[in-house]
């Protein structure tokens, strides 16, 4: 790393006795329309270039898109991503030198690579990230079908470290740490821990059989089985609740599975699929599962599993914009 970093040092300072060379040399020539215009152009590029350099290898600003880290991040915050702290990328989503020592920490906030994005080519990924670095994240090409910013990057919470023991109920967490053996409430956890307090619910527990009912019903009508009436009942309180019926997918979908194996208990995929609920997600050495804070509406590693250490990009360090909300994030 000393060397890499030697490297750097040394090519800019080549770079910058060049390029001051260069301007006294235009400086003592007679300036002209053209010369006028190609210096602004290599003053730009230049910039640009050393921009991408300077963000690909130390710090990158970042905007969040969506509303996964409420409170702690709002939508179109503006952050700064210390790119050193788990090894450094070669290239946008390449190979990281390093890495053997820098290893997440438990609640880091960390930005990485989303598990679920649709690659356009290594071309077009590579360009795209270099635009979005050479303007501050002013520009992203990279677009979903319906013209909104694709994720390239993910910003979570490290809840979940190797060795560890994650499972959901009702939305809420339970952890079993590596070397423990019993499950721990989430919020006894990180008071245990002296961890962030930034992991938030705003859905009322009273809503959750409602949710269920609707997985279970759904369930019954694929199967052709009659509803009863108590599960109707229990539908009605998310019905005419302020949240559309399904407001917890991941909760969703563990009942529906409930329901499916419980219908036909010889049927082992069935019954394979509701196991992976009852087990909770298991994190196999170096990877890590990162959470939203903002539980009830996060994408997350409750439904794409443990993300790879190697896929982690940086950690967020600080708040930039709005201005009301600059600061760091050592305590969040």
């Amino acid at each position: 790393m000393d060397r890499f970093l030697t490297w750097v040092e040394t090519s800019t300072e080549k770079a910058l006795t060049k390029r001051k060379a260069k301007r006294a040399y235009n400086k003592a020539k007679k300036r002209t329309f053209l010369s006028e215009t190609l210096e602004w152009i290599d003053a730009l590029v230049f910039g640009v270039f050393w921009v991408i350099i300077f963000n690909q290898f130390l710090f990158q600003l970042f905007l969040i898109p969506s509303p996964s880290m409420v409170d702690t991040l709002l939508i179109n915050d503006r952050v700064v991503v210390f790119k050193d702290q788990y090894g450094v990328e070669i290239y946008p989503a390449g190979p990281k030198i390093s890495e053997e020592n820098r290893r997440v920490q438990r609640d880091d906030i960390i930005t990485f690579y989303n598990p679920e994005y649709n690659s356009k080519g290594p071309v077009f990924d590579i360009l795209s990230q270099a635009i979005y670095m050479g303007t501050l994240s002013l520009v992203n090409i990279d677009k979903n079908e319906d013209g909104t910013p694709a994720e390239r990057l993910y910003v979570k919470r490290a809840a979940g470290l190797g060795g560890d023991n994650i499972y959901f109920n009702n939305g809420n967490v339970y952890i079993k740490a590596a070397g423990t053996g019993e499950w721990v409430d989430e919020d006894k956890f990180r008071s245990d821990n002296l961890l962030s307090t930034g992991p938030n619910r705003s859905v009322d527990q009273s809503l959750y059989p409602g949710l269920k009912a609707y997985a279970r019903i759904t369930a019954y009508n694929e199967a052709g089985i009659p509803i009863p009436s108590a599960l109707i009942e229990d539908f009605q309180i998310v019905q005419n609740s302020e949240y559309s019926y399904i407001f917890d997918y991941y909760e969703y979908s563990r009942e529906y599975s409930a329901a499916k194996a419980s219908i036909n208990p010889e049927s082992l995929l069935a019954r394979s699929d509701n196991a992976v609920y009852r087990t909770g997600i298991y994190v196999p050495e170096g990877y890590v599962l990162p959470l939203g804070d903002n539980r009830d509406n996060s994408q997350d590693g409750r439904y794409f599993g443990p993300v790879n250490e190697k896929k982690v990009n940086g950690r967020v360090v600080a708040r930039f914009w709005p201005i009301g909300r600059i600061g760091l994030m050592t305590e969040s």
